[in-house]
């Protein structure tokens, strides 16, 4: 089959209109990934400020109502009501202090889903009322809303420092 050259350049601006929609797809996707992995910077920041300011209500907002927090040695919380008593024990404890910066941020291809992990300080107080410094990382899943907000799904942390040594009986 001999194509002519008015076929071979109707072809070829196809071809073109083609590269730049699927171009035109890909650069609006890429804006959007990287606006969505902005606003989650923001949002944890925003997360963060409020459990280091002890805003309970504030902290607890940014938790969908069927979030999941699983901190370390304790059992996992999975109702809003469970959320709040697991974060107040960690906040409102006397010269307890948290803090935590995001380091990394993937956004799903759907756009709805997107994990967010980084490092945390905090500081508790012991039973014999001495502060205790822990250093370690978290991950974070966050589910898009049908409001287009972001909101923290599954919550979960663990230290970088060894385990302390089992007590032993004498």
């Amino acid at each position: 089959m001999k194509i002519n050259h008015h076929e071979q350049r109707q072809t070829s601006r196809l071809v073109v209109a083609g590269c730049i929609i699927l171009f035109s797809f890909t650069s609006a996707y890429g804006q959007k990934t990287a606006a969505d992995e902005r606003t989650l910077r923001d949002v944890d920041a925003q997360l963060s400020a409020a459990a280091t300011a002890k805003d309970l209500d504030k902290t607890v907002s940014y938790y969908s109502d069927a979030a999941v927090v699983m901190p370390p040695n304790s059992e996992s919380a999975t109702t809003k009501e469970a959320i709040r008593s697991t974060l107040k024990g960690l906040l409102e404890s006397a010269g307890a202090a948290v803090t935590w910066k995001a380091t990394k941020v993937e956004v799903a291809k759907s756009g709805d889903l997107a994990c967010v992990s980084g490092i945390y300080e905090e500081t508790t107080i012991d039973a014999s009322g001495k502060p205790v410094k822990d250093r370690g990382k978290y991950v974070e899943v966050w589910e898009k809303q049908a409001d287009g907000k972001w909101k923290c799904g599954t919550d979960i942390w663990n230290s970088d420092l060894p385990a302390p040594a089992p007590f032993e009986k004498k």
